[in-house]
């Protein structure tokens, strides 16, 4: 399958197949790098990562792949481009388009990372926006499949604030893949009903909104959270985020009301103890020790996160190998 020249913006723009060869490109991969084996296919190109918001995952796994792919990297940091400051977004497309082979974009509007990829003329890349998280989503899939063995038919729950990027991007990619897909949810943070027509217009398994805890987790395969506040969010939505979601918090009684070998899964990073300064500020203020999930479930048997976190770096690779084998 041919990707060359290929943006990776949302997975709204690939099709059940593409995912499918990105998934399997990605298992090749990891299978290259536990063993060793060398795989620098893309020596002498040259990618940059512009960021608008920080992160580890993203930035570490754009690097390491990158870099064992053979190539240059290099990190622009929050604040350090003047991108939509004092040169336009095209602009700056055209001027990173013609220096580098590929442009990954970490940062708010979807617009942003669409106008890059329209005007860059090399692959660019979604690292995150506040819309949608498509290497994220590859990460998820591998490692459900993982565990598994399959795909298709999975029981899968997202719980949670259900309106952004993650959630979003999840609710593509079980429809995409064939996983049934339910959002566990207060009924204001349930996503865009208009985002949720257009995946059952193709989903290949169920799409369920409940409220309700109990019968929307009930035989789950996956339980996936993530944290309640996002990133850019304003702190001052804390207090009515907490009330909203306290009742949907990951605990022992939510995955014994799942499946027998049900995972918990979560993008991270997870307040899940008080070892960060926000956990430790929220705890002062609310008096919560764990938000999202609990530390008991977070480390436990059925936490997949970790696999999860290094399955990024296999997937990004892929999706740069894929979109780059043949560009410029």
């Amino acid at each position: 399958m041919d990707l060359s020249g290929r943006n990776f913006l949302k997975l709204l723009d690939y099709s059940k197949e593409e995912i499918r060869f990105l998934l399997d490109l990605s298992i090749k991969f990891k299978e290259k790098k536990q063993k060793g084996q060398p795989h620098n296919y893309l020596s002498g190109k040259n990618i940059v990562l512009l960021f608008e918001k920080t992160s580890t995952r993203t930035r570490c796994a754009f690097e390491v792949a990158g870099m064992d792919l053979g190539m240059g990297v290099t990190y622009l940091e929050p604040g350090s481009s003047q991108m939509g400051k004092k040169e336009s977004i095209e602009d700056t497309a055209r001027v990173l388009g013609r220096m580098y082979d590929g442009i990954e974009y970490r940062g708010f509007s979807q617009e942003v990372v669409e106008t890059l990829g329209k005007y860059a003329g090399v692959p660019v890349w979604n690292g995150l926006t506040d819309e949608f998280h498509p290497t994220q989503m590859l990460a998820d899939l591998m490692t459900i499949e993982e565990h598994f063995g399959y795909l298709k038919g999975i029981n899968f729950v997202f719980m949670g604030d259900a309106r952004n990027n993650v959630a979003n991007s999840l609710m593509v990619a079980c429809a995409k893949m064939g996983l049934n897909f339910t959002c566990v949810a207060p009924k204001s943070l349930w996503p865009k009903q208009e985002l949720v027509d257009t995946c059952r217009s193709f989903a290949g398994g169920m799409i369920t909104l409940t409220e309700s805890v109990t019968e929307g987790t009930k035989n789950a395969d996956v339980i996936y959270t993530d944290v309640w506040v996002s990133m850019g969010e304003d702190d001052s939505v804390w207090e009515e985020r907490i009330k909203l979601l306290s009742p949907y918090q990951v605990n022992d009684e939510v995955m014994e009301n799942a499946g027998e070998n049900a995972i918990f899964l979560h993008c991270l990073p997870s307040f899940h103890d008080l070892k960060t300064t926000i956990g430790n500020e929220i705890n002062e203020k609310f008096g919560l020790k764990e938000m999202e999930v609990t530390n008991d479930v977070f480390e436990s048997n059925s936490s997949k996160v970790f696999d999860q976190a290094e399955n990024r770096m296999h997937t990004i690779k892929a999706v740069i190998y894929a979109t780059m084998r043949q560009s410029k």
